[in-house]
């Protein structure tokens, strides 16, 4: 695309934004058009009407379409082929059990929520909500199972605040050097404003939707069947172990990253260049499937066919996320390479509010123009950088515009989001149960976390 450059003005190109995602939500809720064909129809139509030469186009929409699987098809089916291991050996329902039981049955959502949280730090947010879910809707069966809001919400909120607030996450790492704040406070004010903006966004929210909403639990990694005990079922602390293995790979991957950033180890060298690869998320759980093969499956009498059997099982439920997930990243990419993104990006720069403002203000009609919550706090904190460097902030007011900028672009995402698809089909949602919940949380989100850096902000002036 480097040899066209857009010429509509900023006007034209956020109606013809605004009138593709209203054409989605007319052809998915109310002519009931499958959500992967409306994706890929409007995806072409907004790019063939933005402008984008006809020579070019596919290559836009595979480009956007592939670039999304890249990241999330991989992780999805591995993580549904761990899952699966976990819920048909009994793993997942005795873990459920042990929650329970050291929690009880009302703390049990609570306690996955922490759970959450406490994965999110080191893993991105759709490759740690896959390795949850298991768990998620084992315990959502052992209380009722029909509750998978409760449950679903409250968990998936953790790693959607961990993924948008915290470093190690590109998101926020990229405004701290954007803005030359200090990585280390940061990460303390990030820490510190983590669980009031999970427990006001996800548990709080997940209890109120939940009571409006109920919604059974899917059958993606088993159905009721596989709560029944099977013979020799692995202890809790194995499942434990199997689960936390991807993470504490990815873990170790990011503190290699960041010695690396330091200067105290050397990224030419070949130890660290292996266990870097091993530590990336997709190869991190692929060594994690084939040691819970081994753990799950073959030291417990299953294998070959019956081994075989399971796995695949774990396939095919999923393929329609994947699909719907990428044809959303499909319809993202086009509204970026549309250009709207940099034409909204240069008039939300002369508008003359407040820095703290402008820079939340900007993430926000970034995000809900183009979907992605990375692109648009890059993006925004990209453009304000110059600003927010001469305003002359201290280290705390600084780690604030850092916050202000991630907590807008987490704002309201929808049907251009390839998130919103991934958490509404993982959870047996349509786009119109999606937007009342998923799209709500990610709003209170982004509020709740504009709020705290306004008081963080505040704190940062009186020091």
């Amino acid at each position: 695309m480097e040899d066209w450059t857009q010429t509509l003005e900023v006007g034209p190109l956020l109606g013809i934004a605004a009138g593709a995602i209203a054409l989605i939500l007319v052809l998915v809720i109310v002519f009931r058009v499958h959500a992967f064909l409306t994706l890929v129809l409007v995806s072409l139509a907004t790019a063939i009407v933005a402008g984008i030469p006809i020579g070019q186009v596919a290559n836009v929409l595979i480009s956007g379409f592939g670039s999304t699987l890249g990241s999330v098809a991989l992780l999805v089916g591995l993580g549904a082929m761990l899952g699966r291991l976990v819920e048909a050996s009994g793993g997942a329902r005795i873990l459920a059990d042990k929650m329970v039981d050291v929690f009880g049955e009302k703390r049990a959502p609570f306690a996955l929520g922490i759970a959450s949280l406490v994965m999110g730090f080191p893993i991105f947010f759709d490759a740690g909500l896959i390795v949850m879910l298991p768990i998620v809707f084992a315990v959502a069966r052992r209380l009722g199972g029909k509750n998978m809001l409760l449950y679903g919400i409250t968990a998936a909120a953790g790693f959607s605040v961990m993924h948008i607030f915290l470093p190690p996450h590109p998101g926020p790492i990229t405004a701290t050097e954007y803005y030359g704040a200090d990585l280390g406070i940061v990460l303390i004010v990030g820490l510190i404003i983590a669980f009031p903006l999970w427990y006001v966004s996800g548990y709080l929210w997940a209890k109120f939707i939940n009571k409006r909403i109920p919604l059974p639990v899917l059958s993606l990694f088993g159905g009721p069947e596989d709560d029944v005990q099977p013979t020799n079922p692995p202890k809790a602390g194995t499942v434990i172990a199997l689960l936390a293995l991807p993470l504490v790979l990815i873990l170790m991957n990011t503190g290699l990253n960041s010695l690396r950033s330091v200067g105290v180890v050397d990224e030419t060298t070949w130890w660290y260049q292996a266990m870097s690869l091993i530590g990336t998320s997709s190869i991190a759980l692929l060594i994690a499937v084939f040691v819970a093969a081994f753990v799950l499956g073959r030291r417990r009498g299953v294998d070959g066919t019956a081994l075989e059997r399971i796995l695949d099982t774990a396939l095919g439920p999923i393929c329609s996320v994947v699909l719907i997930t990428g044809a959303g990243g499909m319809f993202g990419g086009v509204l970026r390479t549309s250009g709207i993104g940099t034409a909204l990006a240069e008039v939300l720069s002369d508008i003359g509010l407040p820095l703290i403002v402008a820079v939340y203000v900007a993430a926000v009609v970034l995000r809900v123009a183009q979907g992605s919550a990375t692109v648009a706090l890059v993006t925004a904190a990209g453009l304000f950088a110059p600003a927010v460097i001469a305003a002359g902030f201290n280290p705390l007011q600084l780690a604030a515009v850092v916050i202000a900028t991630a907590a807008g672009s987490v704002f309201a995402g929808h049907v251009n989001d390839s998130g919103f698809w991934l958490v509404g089909r993982l959870m047996g949602m349509d786009v119109k149960t999606t937007l009342k919940t998923w799209t709500v949380q990610q709003t209170i989100e982004s509020l709740a976390g504009f709020v705290a850096a306004l008081l963080v902000f505040a704190v940062g002036s009186l020091v």
